[in-house]
């Protein structure tokens, strides 16, 4: 991604400015070379540029010095400017010109951090607007576990972005317009003759209560033919039936917000029937550009690849999924002017988002190539299992309530801490918090450590064990660090002024290191919109934290200032991973 403003906080992008200075000088006519420069994991260095091989294919055979791959590399090396940032350079096989940062640099740029706050870590994308658009529940039905992956990736991508500069419309899909709210509306007059007045108290179970209509309208035909001539006169905009559908919203919506209250997430509602009023004249847009077809009496986008076409209005003259979808991709591009538009859904519907898009770009409203703005990505999860590796549901096969399987994760994790004799210690109002930042967090992460394209398996057992790559290791881990510091009864903020830190134990070079690739993670998380890859990181830098801890004394030691300030400046990224996932941090345990 183009950048528009120097990153303090990204080394790969500092270094990549370095080698584009030296290309430009080894090979002065090959113009816009894109400096390759990648995280080391071999012993030879920390970062390493990548050019020379793909250079020399370019040269060779024009006039030039060089005899191979590892001359290109030697002379890339010899070219590249004077830097604080760089201890010493060496050339390896066919030219991998590796690269040891200086550890004083890297120490000057923790304690950077620190004083100026790590929001100036934050990366810088190409993008200034985004929508988002996850969670997207059914109106009238359960939040189920299958909601709760959509919820969680969606929230976690737009808090990256957010945090990279990018201004993020967090939007909710929600199925609030269709055929079925006939049948909802009518069933709801039946049941309430004073309708009007009728709470979700009365209304009870909105899922027992979708089921009860369902079967009324499938087993009784008069119920039917009302049902549906309801769906007429609510889109033809009769007013009692508008407030019965409008009831009928805020109920579930209440529902819906007791779940996002626990996730700690934000969205703002734009269901399908937001975009409906766009429809037609979106349709005609696309018909004038001769995409729109008839075909056995619907009208539908021929799809190159594809061997079904993308219908955009049925037989019947109805619209449906692809229209609304359309609709709202015209909205999300002219009205919102966002210049990248993100679908959180399930890996099933992978094929019609992949239609709808090809649509937009035959319509010249998303480019043609890839990675050029505006373009919509389809961001596709895969399922939550249950122990027996099938779809994870209850023992009477109905899907899980996504409100009872958070109160259970809290509820666990409070009887953990009470074994731990955490109620007598604490207030009555720490243990809650606590319980809920474990419990909820714990849920998160379980989801979120997985490559999203995966299935996994559900396991409150695994996701509540304090080891292992877990939220609660982790939020336990930091909690330490927390700890550390506070038993030092030094004040941190005010040594972030006076002292210094050095990195002269390799235990404190690698944390050092690794806190310092903060950013540059971030930026390929957001990029390829795949939360794990910053779970891993977290993981990893609590792992290198655990060995620096064991290998270096902090409290009492020579170095006591400076390791204080490696645990700071640990603790600080922490949070900060903590935050971009969604997770409460905890500072005692």
């Amino acid at each position: 991604m183009a950048k528009e403003e120097q990153n303090v906080g990204n080394v790969k992008q500092q270094l990549a400015k370095l080698f584009e200075s030296a290309l430009n000088a080894t090979v002065p006519n090959e113009p816009d070379i894109e400096p390759l420069v990648a995280a080391c994991t071999a012993k030879f260095g920390d970062y390493q540029c990548n050019n020379a091989m793909g250079l020399w294919s370019k040269i060779k055979g024009k006039q030039n010095e060089f005899k191979g791959p590892p001359a290109v590399g030697q002379a890339i090396m010899r070219n590249l400017p004077q830097s604080e940032m760089v201890e010493s350079c060496s050339v390896a096989g066919p030219g991998f010109v590796n690269v040891v940062l200086s550890k004083n640099w890297i120490a000057k740029s923790l304690q950077k951090m620190l004083i100026d706050g790590i929001d100036t870590w934050a990366p810088r994308l190409a993008i200034k607007r985004a929508v988002v658009d996850f969670s997207s529940p059914n109106i009238a039905k359960e939040m189920h576990v299958g909601h709760l992956r959509s919820t969680i990736i969606g929230d976690t991508l737009a808090r990256m972005l957010e945090f990279s500069h990018v201004e993020v419309l967090r939007r909710n899909h929600v199925g609030d317009w269709g055929t079925q709210f006939g049948m909802l509306i009518e069933f709801l007059y039946e049941k309430f003759p004073n309708w009007e007045d009728v709470t979700e108290t009365a209304v009870g179970d909105l899922q027992a209560f979708y089921k009860a209509s369902k079967q009324r309208f499938d087993s009784d035909p008069e119920f039917k033919e009302k049902a549906q001539k309801a769906v007429v006169q609510l889109q033809g905009g009769e007013e009692k039936y508008r407030r019965a559908w409008a009831q009928i919203c805020e109920i579930s919506r209440n529902e819906f917000n007791r779940v996002y209250q626990c996730l700690g997430v934000h969205l703002e509602e734009k269901g399908e029937s937001f975009y409906n009023p766009y429809i037609p004249e979106v349709l005609k847009e696309l018909t004038s550009k001769n995409l729109v077809e008839d075909s056995q009496g619907a009208r539908v986008i021929f799809i190159e690849g594809f061997n079904i076409p993308l219908i955009v209005v049925k037989s019947d003259g109805g619209f449906n999924y692809a229209s609304t979808d359309l609709a709202a991709l015209w909205y999300r591009l002219n009205e919102e002017k966002a210049e990248w538009i993100i679908y959180v859904t399930d890996v099933g519907q992978q094929q019609h988002f992949d239609m709808v898009f090809r649509a937009a770009k035959r319509a010249g409203w998303l480019q043609a190539e890839g990675n050029t703005y505006p373009k919509a990505s389809h961001v596709g999860f895969g399922l939550v299992l249950g122990e027996d590796g099938k779809r994870f549901r209850t023992r009477n096969t109905e899907v899980v309530r996504l409100v009872d399987l958070l109160d259970e994760a809290k509820s666990r994790s409070k009887t953990a801490l009470i074994d731990r004799g955490k109620d007598i210690e604490w207030s009555e109002e720490e243990l809650e918090q606590t319980a809920e930042a474990v419990g909820y967090g714990a849920v998160k992460y379980a989801d979120l450590k997985n490559n999203r394209l995966t299935n996994y398996t559900f396991n409150f057992d695994q996701m509540l064990n304090d080891k292992g790559n877990t939220a609660v290791y982790l939020l336990y881990a930091h909690a330490r660090i927390c700890s550390i510091i506070r038993k030092s009864g030094k004040d941190v903020e005010e040594l972030k002024n006076t002292g210094a830190i050095v990195l002269d134990h390799a235990d404190e070079r690698a944390l050092g290191l690794h806190l310092l690739q903060f950013s540059e993670i971030v930026e390929e998380a957001c990029t390829n919109l795949l939360p794990n890859v910053l779970c891993e990181y977290l993981y990893n830098l609590s792992e290198n934290f655990t060995r620096f801890y064991s290998n270096c004394q902090v409290v009492g030691s020579a170095e006591e200032t400076s390791r204080l300030l490696l645990c700071e400046a640990t603790a600080t990224v922490m949070r900060k991973c903590f935050h971009l996932l969604g997770i409460i941090p905890v500072y005692k345990i």
